[in-house]
């Protein structure tokens, strides 16, 4: 067995479990090996009852005492215990577990580890793990247990068991790093690493063998990078743009005048599509700045001069709004060019039609999603294609396009906002221009950091913004109850705010997990105005502009990362409303509590990103969300900004020294997504 053999060749999987490891993205066993934990589980020394705390996972040990009781119904059976050590007592309880007054009733010592809750005053134990008799604690306490990401149907066990036996029966992958770079940068070994990743035997292990996978992580993502600037460099422009006097009119027809920032972007791409090479732009702008209307301006010009231009959205209600509002724009303020919309879900009908018009020129401005690049689409000469950083777009792609006629110009625009040195880096392959100046008539979002405590108060105003007409995001971290983690989930919270609010509130969530259909649907009957509070995961940070959302809860905010709490922030703000901002943390930590201050304080993005950068240490890969920008597998930008550092500098050794060590590694079946 190698690393190549399907996952159904290990013990224990058959068909079945074979298509829930395939829903995971995990076909071979090589795939498996690079499924790394999304957190761990540290199982600590067990506390006196008497020093649990609310909102906390703990471990006690005691006495059971007393009889162990049933109550409920046959769908909902509670089972409670008491369990006594010689601080005091403390009730436990399990969901739709009766058999345990039979594990259980010969009583003794226990240790137990579960979330505590405070149940109308009293801080009671749900669902814990069981140690009975309890020196089986033991054997876990002070290891850290690997937390995967999971489906319905497949256990964190399941997972946790197929990688054991992986790493016993595959032969190791062979280290590919140079040597040189694992002295210079003090790297431990591969297989190590991978070893340390899934099963480590402290934090020390964990942090040296994360710290390589990070590493070879953004070296390679790097390299990649330097191949396309390569290809960029030589990609000669063939399109030839005339200024067209429309475009001064439209500007002066709009009912607001440009900033300083967006009329310097707006030149800069002007030269790019007059100049000799093809443009790769990076539009970097904070939440707000402005950025659509530059991209408008890049498509006009394009039209204008009787060529195509593409604007491709992350999900389809994003491509929907733009392609209204550009609609609606050209139409108000008479520009002569032709908008059309291509999803993945229109009728075959609808999409022949636009394909027609797409391939005849008729089209002048073509809005979709990852629709924009099948084979079924011919354009009949498109020059510019304007993606954000969800849609990075690389040599396969661009290759895709240049093959139905020339290589096109390429805007990213991205609303995250990275500090310049990060930027350089992240965005190696293109030219970088930083919107950097928010629009006079827009009004700071108003923040405020609180405690749990706070969150009666937080529903009280919610109620009476909704009943001025306004519309409320709640976001919390999770999908889904999920064993050991400290978290709201949005389920179960969307339930607990109906029965809060009552039904004259209508409130609805909204979750990765869902469906493209259901999410469309869910954020066009926001969008609408019928829903009035949205529950939601980070999936929200890529949403449409909703101008009537003015309130955003963020539920366990110390568990994310500031410079994402500044982009789930941006969300509200956008309408003529005073919009507001709370950030709940259950966390009694001062230093957490300083930590979401600065966002108290300041609603600049780029100033935001910088303090994030300082305040991460590695502590916090235990407690934060990585950051999810440019979705590597492990890597955050943040949280290892020496780490990219360190392998940019590695990139230039390697392209000076080892070249010929750079094509081996950019073949690697787990290589990047840009190329």
């Amino acid at each position: 067995m190698d690393q190549n053999s399907g996952v159904i060749a290990l013990k224990g999987i058959g068909e079945k479990s074979q298509r829930l490891f395939e829903k995971l993205g995990i076909y071979t066993v090589g795939d498996l090996l690079r499924y790394y934990p999304r957190g761990y589980d540290v199982y600590e020394e067990a506390v006196p009852v008497s020093e649990v705390e609310e909102d906390h996972v703990c471990t006690v040990t005691g006495a059971i005492f007393g009889r162990i009781q049933i109550s409920g119904s046959n769908r909902m059976q509670v089972t409670t215990l008491y369990l006594k050590d010689l601080t005091g007592t403390l009730k436990v309880i399990w969901f739709r577990m009766p058999f345990l007054r039979n594990t259980l009733g010969k009583g003794g010592v226990i240790t137990l580890r579960g979330r505590i809750r405070n149940r109308k005053g009293t801080l009671v134990m749900e669902h814990p793990e069981i140690f009975y008799p309890s020196a089986q604690y033991e054997l876990k306490k002070n290891t850290l247990q690997p937390l995967y990401p999971l489906t319905s149907g497949i256990t964190n066990n399941a997972v946790t068991k197929a990688v054991h036996q992986a790493m016993e029966v595959a032969p190791p992958r062979q280290d590919t790093l140079p040597e040189t770079l694992r002295e210079r940068y003090h790297l431990v070994g591969y297989e190590d690493a991978v070893r340390g990743i899934h099963f480590p035997t402290d934090k020390k292990s964990f942090y040296v063998a994360r710290e390589r996978l990070v590493f070879e992580e953004f070296l390679d993502f790097i390299l990649g990078l330097r191949q396309l600037k390569e290809s960029n460099e030589v990609a000669e422009n063939h399109f030839v743009f005339l200024e067209k006097p429309q475009m001064d009119v439209f500007q002066k027809k709009l009912p607001y005048e440009l900033t300083g920032a967006q009329k310097k972007v707006w030149q800069q791409i002007r030269q790019d599509m007059n100049g000799t090479r093809t443009m790769s732009r990076l539009i970097q702008g904070d939440v707000g700045s402005g950025k659509t209307i530059i991209a408008v301006l890049a498509l006009m010009h394009a039209g204008l001069n009787g060529y195509q231009g593409a604007l491709m959205a992350p999900t389809e209600v994003l491509a929907k709004q733009h392609y209204e509002s550009i609609g609606r724009m050209f139409a108000q303020y008479g520009v002569p060019l032709k908008t059309v919309l291509l999803t993945g879900s229109m009728t075959a009908k609808e999409k022949r039609l636009v394909y027609e018009e797409i391939e005849s020129g008729v089209a002048s401005v073509v809005i979709g999603t990852h629709a924009l690049i099948q084979e079924k689409v011919i354009y009949h000469n498109l020059a510019l294609v304007v993606t954000d950083e969800q849609h990075r777009f690389g040599v396969k792609q661009r290759e895709k396009l240049s093959q139905k006629g020339e290589m096109p110009h390429v805007i990213v625009m991205s609303a995250t906002p990275i500090p310049r040195t990060l930027a350089i880096i992240l965005y190696g392959d293109l030219d970088i221009s930083v919107i950097d100046e928010l629009p006079a008539n827009r009004l700071p979002i108003k923040n405020c950091v609180v405690d749990t405590g706070y969150r009666r108060t937080a529903y009280d105003f919610m109620k009476r913004q909704v009943a001025e007409g306004r519309q409320c995001y709640v976001i919390c971290p999770m999908v889904e109850e999920s064993e050991n983690m400290e978290a709201e989930n949005v389920i179960d919270y969307t339930d607990r705010l109906r029965e809060e609010l009552g039904s004259g509130i209508c409130v609805d969530y909204l979750h990765g997990k869902m469906k493209q259909s259901q999410k469309d649907d869910i954020m066009e009957r926001f969008g609408a105005g019928e829903i009035k509070i949205l529950v939601s995961t980070t999936v929200i940070e890529v949403g449409i502009d909703v101008p009537n959302a003015t309130v955003m809860l963020i539920e366990n905010a110390e568990r994310f990362g500031l410079a994402q709490l500044h982009q789930l922030r941006g969300r509200v703000g956008r309408g003529k409303h005073q919009s507001y901002c709370i950030f709940m943390s259950a966390s009694k930590s001062k230093e957490t509590r300083e930590r979401l201050e600065i966002l108290n304080h300041s609603n600049d993005g780029f100033f935001i990103a910088g303090e994030d950068l300082k305040l991460r240490g590695p502590g916090d890969l235990f407690g934060i969300r990585q950051s999810g920008l440019m979705d590597f597998r492990l890597g955050d930008v943040y949280q290892d900004a020496k780490i990219l550092q360190q392998a940019n500098e590695a990139a230039d050794y390697m392209l000076k020294v080892m070249p010929d060590k750079i094509a081996g590694r950019l073949m690697k079946e787990n290589n990047l997504r840009v190329l």
